[in-house]
């Protein structure tokens, strides 16, 4: 009896210590399009015109402006898709956007540069306390950990991105 208590105790010990799966679900309204706002760092998921959920998120190191180019830690403006995911991300999990699209692409070929491109909406590999330092992705969007899994469960793929200034 006293091993049968003793084991029982060892398995809800073990399962209360398991990692929590960063893959939710989801059962709400569709969210039809991703609104961020880099000026009032916000990203809002909408469904039409109703906003589901805000967050603040941190961008490129050189935030103002359109991305230029490859390297220029802008984070770029227009309308996109979400055309990937990547569950297996360095940054917890993350949701690609189309950049660059073909405007992006010859403005960049007629100034001689590459457009870049891997700009994604991810989680952060650091430490909650270094989001307070201000930007710093490379020109991606960046959310909490815990906020990142809900919005990879809520936004599918090909939902339109609109960055605004």
């Amino acid at each position: 009896m006293l091993r049968s208590i003793a084991a029982i105790s060892l398995l809800v010990l073990l399962s209360a210590c398991a990692e929590k799966s960063k893959f939710r679900s989801y059962d709400g309204p569709e969210v039809t399009q991703v609104l961020v706002e880099k000026s009032n760092r916000r990203l809002f998921l909408l469904h039409d015109e109703t906003v589901l959920r805000s967050y603040r998120i941190d961008l490129g190191f050189a935030p103002v402006g359109d991305k230029q180019r490859q390297g220029d830690g802008r984070t770029p403006e227009g309308v996109y898709r979400i055309d990937r995911r990547n569950p297996q991300s360095e940054f917890h999990l993350s949701l690609g956007i189309s950049y660059p699209d073909r405007r992006d692409v010859a403005e960049a070929r007629a100034r001689g540069v590459d457009p870049g491109g891997d700009i994604f909406i991810h989680g952060d590999p650091r430490s909650f306390w270094d989001r307070f330092k201000g930007d710093w992705t490379l020109g991606c969007i960046a959310v909490s950990n815990g906020e990142i899994e809900e919005i990879y469960a809520m936004v599918g793929m090909n939902t339109p991105v609109h960055i605004r200034p």
